[in-house]
């Protein structure tokens, strides 16, 4: 069970960053149909980037897990919130659906870990 949270966190980690970083010309498009500020996307991105970064280092320190697991899970809610917002179609609301079930399923694990 361990290894498959490991694998759900380099996912959720990797997947996240290589979005904010290397497709960020998508962000931008997204974040002007959802009629968010430009301040708005950089602290979601920065936000992104770092939680990603500490999923990841909760592969080796779990007790960084919880909180970027639970934040990282309110991201992609508010994502499937403005996709709803915009009557986008269902497969635009499939990624952060995705990634705001393995986060929460990572979420709840660490919350185990911590309360053995």
């Amino acid at each position: 069970m361990e290894n498959l949270i490991h694998i759900l966190q380099l996912i959720v980690g990797i997947s996240v960053c290589y979005v904010w970083i290397f497709r960020f010309h998508n962000v931008l498009i997204e974040f002007e149909k959802f009629e968010l500020s430009d301040v708005t996307r950089n602290f979601v991105g920065v936000s992104k980037v770092i939680l990603s970064t500490l999923i990841v280092t909760g592969i080796w320190f779990p007790t960084l897990v919880l909180i970027p697991a639970i934040l990282m899970a309110l991201f992609m809610a508010a994502a499937q919130y403005y996709h709803l917002k915009i009557r986008d179609p269902f497969i635009k609301y499939v990624p952060s659906l995705i990634f705001l079930i393995l986060s929460i399923v990572i979420a709840l694990n660490a919350s185990q870990s911590i309360a053995l």
